[in-house]
């Protein structure tokens, strides 16, 4: 196997490297408080996709700073008693993908609900107005603006929660067995959505969102928003440490101490998109029951027998 990241020995211990603010704690308490005090204005639709054994919503309710956020939602026809969920969260730019897409769990009895990233490839809103650079990438989005409520990771990650908020409370879902998977992007929100929710599983693939200096530091920005960023906002990085203290705020390894269900992590040791140390920097904070599965030989990909490995838990655990 080759080496590009720290050794397994060196991994099972690292710790990150990405500066945490001295007022994360308050920042996220701030950020729950706020989505409290919404009127979600709810919205399930039926969709005009249709299928003989299970009902398919589209799903909208206002987010942070008054976004008007979508979900596809789908159930079986027949059930009962209440229903175990599962939320879902795609990669970065994509969007929550074909009915289709989350038919297995549906199937299997689980109420699925996947969500539209707000300002990528689906159908939720961004509402922008931040101040500095809007022409590449969503982690750098409101990097420059004074307020650091106005990252825009800030208020996905408090769409994740939200949303979970409002499946818990449909009378069919029992609000006691709750999951949440995704890959890349999504599974950096599936461990946000954990920390910020009640989840019982969670399943996250290669986790994104994690350790961003480690990712700046093995120079693997491959999407080049940070390096684009210090091009042309500070050049000779005279303001390096509080740009990444600042990206602190919505770095993953730093929320996941909250994370109170189980958690299975796939990782492929091969990853040059988010490096094996950066999804460890955030697994090794987790203090909860967890797991990692190893994928020696493999990269940013699809992980062969992962998503067969989590509706398996899934069933196993909640139905």
């Amino acid at each position: 196997m080759g080496v590009f990241d720290f050794p397994l020995s060196k991994l099972k211990t690292y710790e990150g490297i990405n500066p945490k603010p001295v007022d994360f704690e308050e920042y996220w308490e701030r950020g729950l408080r706020e989505i409290e005090t919404i009127d979600p204005q709810v919205q399930l639709t039926p969709a005009a996709f249709h299928h003989p054994t299970l009902d398919c919503f589209d799903l909208t309710f206002t987010g942070a700073h008054g976004a008007r956020i979508h979900a596809k939602y789908v159930r079986p026809k027949k059930f009962s008693g209440r229903l175990p969920a599962v939320m879902r969260f795609h990669g970065y730019s994509g969007r929550a993908g074909d009915w289709t897409n989350h038919f297995a769990m549906a199937c299997a009895g689980f109420a699925v609900a996947a969500l539209d990233v707000r300002g990528q490839g689906g159908q939720s809103v961004d509402v922008g107005g931040v101040k500095g650079n809007t022409l590449h990438g969503h982690i750098i989005r409101g990097l420059d603006d004074p307020d650091p409520d106005r990252l825009l990771y800030r208020d996905i990650f408090l769409d994740t929660a939200l949303m979970t908020r409002i499946v818990s409370s449909f009378p069919e879902i029992d609000e006691g067995r709750l999951a949440a998977d995704g890959g890349s992007q999504g599974g950096g929100l599936t461990l946000a959505c954990a920390s910020l929710s009640n989840i019982q599983l969670a399943a996250p693939c290669y986790p994104f969102l994690s350790d961003y200096q480690r990712v700046w530091e093995m120079d693997l920005d491959k999407d080049a928003e940070l390096k684009e960023y210090f091009r042309h906002f500070d050049p000779t990085h005279a303001h390096e440490q509080e740009t990444f203290t600042k990206l602190g705020y919505i770095d993953i390894q730093h929320l996941v101490h909250r994370i109170r269900g189980k958690v299975h992590m796939y990782t492929g040791l091969m990853d040059t998109i988010c490096p094996p140390s950066t999804q460890f920097a955030s697994f090794n904070k987790i203090t909860s029951p967890k797991e990692v599965i190893l994928y020696p030989d493999f990269g940013h990909e699809n992980l062969p027998g992962s998503g067969d490995a989590t509706l398996q838990w899934f069933i196993d655990e909640l139905l």
